[in-house]
């Protein structure tokens, strides 16, 4: 449904994106993963036509978003950071005013703003300014100005930027709601975000793209050495060396407990026969073993792992979008004005 392939984006000599290719499969929800100023807006901006690339080509649905940018614009809803809404409209006349540009006819748009309000549950607002709007119901009615012509492709640019937990969650659970009907793209820099909506997480940095894959494969692959936690019943320091003669351990650390009981960590090399030996080993000493679960990579570590280390060697890297970004919201400005004045 999303291909892109080879994409680099200049602004003179800056490099916001640099030669990514990745695609996206139909009724997927993709994260686009990354710390600010890493490139997700400019791929995000690439995607739905509004900046050409430098290099490279990105389609949807099997129409080139700069070869036939009209047909691409049919089949995406786009979401940008800051909504585009007029506050000095109504929710529904905005909706009814969205639907006639996006070329929906007019005896459907009554219809499509009735189903749009309803899909993001903002019925209640249908009268109300919005300038008047909560910043949750303004991200809403932002989401349903995208969802209005029912698109196949959402591209959903910091869904929750601004949100309050409250609304976050009930934004987090609409973009769930509309899995399989549409494929999504979602960038973020939010790592919750990632794991609570995405099945697949795209991390970029950079400029490039980093990883690509489901958060298990990603932990899967990263995951150079096996970790163990074991609640144990024993003697503290008896059981500590008993863990560290194990082969392959490599540091049993105590994490907390009482009453005779302490819980371990138990790092070692990547063997999938270590939990079966080590249970053996404490049971084999006539010790209580309460609980032992393996511990795998979470989102956070996949990320800081794949980014720390460049971030730490390039301190210039945020700011490159940064300036490319300030640079392309001038673009904005001047296609906004274009659009208001058709």
């Amino acid at each position: 449904m999303i291909k892109v392939e080879s994409v680099t984006k200049r602004y003179g000599p800056n490099t916001a994106v640099n030669n990514i290719s990745f695609e996206v499969e139909r009724g997927e929800i993709v994260g686009f993963l990354g710390p600010n100023g890493a490139g997700k807006t400019t791929t995000m901006r690439i995607l739905t036509g509004f900046l050409p690339p430098t290099s490279g080509t990105a389609s949807v649905g099997g129409f080139d978003v700069q070869e036939s940018p009209i047909e691409v614009k049919r089949r995406i809803g786009y979401l940008p950071e800051a909504p585009p809404l007029y506050p000095e409209m109504e929710v529904g006349a905005y909706l009814r005013f969205v639907a006639g540009i996006k070329g929906i006819p007019s005896k459907e748009i009554g219809r499509r703003v009735d189903c749009a309000l309803r899909r993001t549950s903002s019925e209640s607002v249908r009268d109300t300014l919005v300038g008047k709007l909560s910043k949750g119901f303004r991200q809403r009615v932002g989401l349903a100005q995208a969802l209005i012509h029912n698109p196949e492709v959402l591209v959903l640019d910091e869904p929750t930027s601004g949100l309050d937990p409250k609304q976050i969650i009930e934004v987090r659970r609409l973009i769930r709601s509309l899995a399989g009907e549409h494929t999504i793209i979602l960038s973020t820099h939010i790592l919750p975000e990632v794991s609570e909506t995405c099945g697949r997480v795209i991390i970029i940095n950079e400029g490039r793209i980093e990883a690509s894959d489901t958060p298990e494969n990603l932990t899967a692959q990263l995951q150079g050495a096996t970790t163990i936690m074991l609640d144990v019943e024993g003697p503290e320091e008896g059981v500590r060396e008993r863990l560290l003669d194990e082969p392959g351990v490599r540091q049993a650390v105590r994490q907390g407990g009482g009453d005779g009981r302490v819980t371990w960590r138990v790092e070692g090399e990547k063997d999938e026969r270590l939990p079966r030996r080590l249970a053996a080993a404490v049971v084999g000493s006539g010790w209580g073993l309460y609980s032992m679960q393996p511990v795998g990579l979470s989102l956070e570590d996949i990320f800081l792992k794949l980014t720390s280390d460049e971030e730490a060697g390039s301190p210039d890297a945020g700011p490159v979008e940064e300036q490319a970004e300030a640079g392309s919201e001038e673009e904005s400005a001047a296609g906004d004005g274009q659009a208001e004045e058709t």
